[in-house]
């Protein structure tokens, strides 16, 4: 059963800093680009970070860089977010999404439940 469960949110003050994990299984995780995304209440959901099956290249939207840092534990099945200088619209549900990055997986896509982060001014 593929599950990916994501943990580390909470509520924090502008500025502090917050570490998200997400917690795979069910599947070969070293086989998987992983992402993280975000959704805030009445937008749509945005790619935040990605990094690459082995880690070898890492992307990020304007919005986040220089302030998170996405790594990954191929030992652990875990992908984590570091979340810096925390800002009050960083404020959404960030979800951990795992997308197939190897043939015999091409196409196969698996999102987790969501963390909520909530930034206060």
């Amino acid at each position: 059963q593929v599950q990916l469960v994501e943990s580390g949110g909470g509520l924090v003050q502008a500025g502090g800093s917050l570490r998200l994990s997400c917690a795979a299984s069910g599947f070969t995780f070293s086989s998987y680009t992983m992402s993280w995304y975000r959704q805030a209440p009445g937008k749509e959901r945005e790619l935040v970070a990605l990094i690459t099956n082995y880690g070898g290249s890492t992307n990020y939207a304007d919005s986040v860089k220089v302030r998170f840092t996405i790594s990954r534990d191929n030992a652990k099945n875990t992908v984590y977010l570091q979340m810096n200088s925390l800002k009050p619209e960083d404020t959404a549900v960030y979800y951990c999404k795992a997308t197939g990055a190897v043939r015999v997986v091409a196409g196969v896509v698996n999102w987790g439940q969501g963390t909520q982060v909530t930034v206060s001014a």
